[in-house]
């Protein structure tokens, strides 16, 4: 089956390449993250989920966004340092990238198109995930203030727990 999710790639915040297509079979959590966002402290709980639910098929990706109050605007190398030293983050953190307008990331075009949220095919804030089930079908949206262990329930069912 071909999917429009495995077409798309981004570059990690290592500036390596990476598609989509690698992660085919795996339950993908994607995020638009921001480290001075009020949200910001769920970092560690997308942590938890990453620590907890990696082994079984669960890809987190962080994609810093700075679209938001001007609440990333720091360059790769800070962006790293803060997920790493204040959150512990190890799941993979992409490039800088724009969520809504002519410049969205293609991820972020397809995700909306795929699930509209309350304000239609926008995303609203920072912290707003996209889950993806291991056959790529985006498969449900969280807002913002959602909280990643409200999350887990979603995420077992794909994972098949």
């Amino acid at each position: 089956m071909n999917n429009k999710f495995y077409e798309l790639g981004a570059k990690t915040i290592q500036g390596k390449s990476v598609k989509m297509e690698d992660y085919k079979g795996k339950v993908v959590l994607i995020v638009n993250t921001a480290s001075k966002c009020g949200f910001t402290p769920q970092s560690a709980g997308l942590e938890e989920l990453n620590k907890k639910y990696k082994d079984q098929g669960l890809e987190i990706l962080g994609f810093p966004c700075n679209q938001f109050g001007n609440q990333e605007p720091g360059d790769a190398t800070e962006i790293q340092e803060g997920c790493l030293i204040n959150y512990g983050v190890s799941f993979q953190m992409f490039e800088k990238i724009e969520v809504n307008g002519d410049n969205a990331s293609p991820i972020f075009k397809f995700l909306k198109e795929a699930l509209p949220g309350t304000l239609g095919k926008k995303v609203k804030w920072n912290f707003t995930k996209f889950l993806i089930a291991p056959d790529g079908k985006p498969y449900k949206r969280f807002s913002p203030t959602t909280k990643p262990e409200k999350m887990e329930k979603d995420i077992l069912k794909l994972l098949n727990k």
